[in-house]
């Protein structure tokens, strides 16, 4: 029977013996070094899932002075963008061999810093942080954290390492392609104030009208919700011939209310999002919207962290580029529409 470490399982040793191996050669297979011969690392690994053994993650620690553990601090949010980061995140450091240890702060210095503390306090190597709003910068900031920091939808995060995707050449793309349409009325229902993506997504709306000699005035508030798009949807005004939502949950509820409002969309009025929700696709109808690659952003963030944490240069491309996603939420402008009678 294999020997037990107090109150743990299996040893490296007990792997070892049972595959009549070194444990250096067992060493070599936990941790994926190409130098060991095919028949050799399939014969460590069937003994290591026969015994149950795990690497003892603090024994590594005391040797390495590393937890391969990063720390993954979010908002306290629901909108698909934060989630899909966090999630990106996560499977991009198990993909590198880390484990993501993650945590969820509401919107506010204090929260932020004692959602800092937590992740500190557990000996983690380095940070992500989701930093869309100004108050999670500056809590990282304050903190002075002595650890590798990548931000992620922060333009700065006080720090010189982010990754994010161009919110403001995503909002252009979008609105130019509704002038390209022949759209002339353009309203924006914008996300919260004080969000870097929110005011990005205003000044790419604002960008592209105001390039096209055309005054960007029909601002509806907005606050990322579908419930929020819903009432947005009667405060347009009669002569907005197409709308540019800051994110697809808001789309959605603008999109449900013009059907209640028995305006057509794209014939009366068109519509488009930002983020590409999984169900963007499947609305009524399916809605034109702007991509976002989280995997991409993900995987670039924790490169990022790992070459700070060897010591390495992780290049220049922090910031990624959006995709134009056309559906039929969106149309040409109708000639009536174009040359207004009365």
């Amino acid at each position: 029977m294999a020997s037990r470490r107090p109150g743990g399982g299996p040893t490296m040793h007990d792997v070892a013996a049972a595959a009549a191996v070194s444990h250096q050669t067992v060493s070599r297979v936990v941790n994926q070094q190409p130098s060991v011969r095919p028949e050799t690392r399939q014969k460590v690994l069937a003994e290591i899932e026969r015994l149950g053994y795990r690497r003892n993650r603090a024994a590594r620690t005391l040797v390495t002075r590393r937890s391969r553990t990063i720390g993954v601090l979010a908002p306290e949010v629901t909108q698909y963008g934060a989630t899909s980061s966090v999630q990106a995140v996560e499977a991009s450091a198990r993909a590198a061999g880390y484990f993501a240890l993650s945590t969820t702060a509401a919107v506010d210095r204090a929260s932020t810093l004692a959602a800092l503390d937590l992740l500190l306090d557990q000996g983690v190597d380095g940070l992500v942080v989701i930093a869309p709003h100004p108050e999670i910068e500056a809590a990282v900031s304050q903190r002075r954290v002595e650890l590798p920091v990548v931000a992620l939808q922060s333009v700065s995060a006080g720090r010189a390492e982010w990754v994010g995707v161009d919110q403001q050449l995503g909002a252009r793309l979008v609105c130019e392609y509704l002038l390209q349409l022949g759209h002339r009325r353009v309203a924006h229902v914008s996300g919260p104030p004080g969000y870097f993506e929110s005011d990005a997504r205003r000044r790419g709306w604002a960008e592209a009208l105001t390039a096209a000699g055309l005054e960007p005035a029909t601002v509806v508030a907005g606050d990322w919700t579908a419930e929020r798009g819903h009432a947005a949807a009667a405060e347009l005004p009669p002569d907005v011939t197409a709308v540019f939502c800051a994110n697809d949950q808001t789309a959605l509820g603008v999109l449900a209310g013009l059907r209640e409002a028995g305006r057509r969309v794209p014939e009366d009025v068109s519509v488009a999002g930002f983020d590409d929700l999984p169900e963007s696709a499947f609305a009524a109808p399916p809605l034109t919207t702007v991509r976002q690659d989280f995997r991409q952003v993900g995987e670039r963030a924790v490169a990022r962290l790992l070459a700070r944490l060897d010591g390495a240069a992780a290049g220049d491309d922090t910031v990624l580029r959006p995709e134009l996603v056309v559906r039929r939420s969106t149309g040409p402008v109708r000639v009536e529409d174009l040359h207004p009678t009365g």
